[in-house]
């Protein structure tokens, strides 16, 4: 498959950016193009321009440039095998937490700590744990955890 490569008018159309917005972007390194051609000029390609929307939605929902490029910086540091963090992950703004999935976690795109914690997952190995009598539920436990066991559901 041809991979397209998009000029910055081309870019600016499509994302709804200012030609002024995608220049100062790509100066600071905010997002950059993907290819240059032989005089210099900026081709974007498909994922740059997943990059850029994505950078637009959150300072629309209200995340200042500074803090995105920190969560950038933070993610790659982080996730040292993604390019390109606001491409290659789902990111969620929930006030002042920036949220990055990636494969099934979540996690703060600024310190890395993560955000959920797998309750179902810990019950199956504890019932695992009980059906293989390796652990025996203490006497008295009445907790929905085991209530499925006592049921027999």
């Amino acid at each position: 498959m041809v991979e397209l490569n998009f000029t910055s008018r081309q870019v600016a159309e499509i994302t709804g950016l200012t030609h002024r917005q995608i220049a100062y972007w790509c100066k600071t390194g905010l997002v950059v193009p993907s290819h240059r051609t032989r005089g210099g000029h900026a081709r974007y390609t498909f994922t740059d321009l997943i990059a850029l929307k994505a950078a637009k939605q959150l300072i629309d929902t209200g995340v200042s440039v500074q803090r995105l490029r920190q969560c950038i910086q933070s993610l790659t540091h982080y996730l040292p095998t993604v390019r390109q963090p606001l491409a290659g992950l789902s990111l969620v703004v929930t006030g002042d937490v920036v949220l990055a999935f990636r494969e099934g976690s979540a996690f703060d795109a600024l310190t890395g700590q993560e955000w959920v914690f797998p309750v179902a997952q810990l019950e199956r190995e504890i019932l695992r744990h009980i059906t293989q009598g390796k652990l025996r539920p203490a006497d008295g436990v009445q907790g929905e955890l085991f209530l499925g066991m006592e049921t027999g559901a």
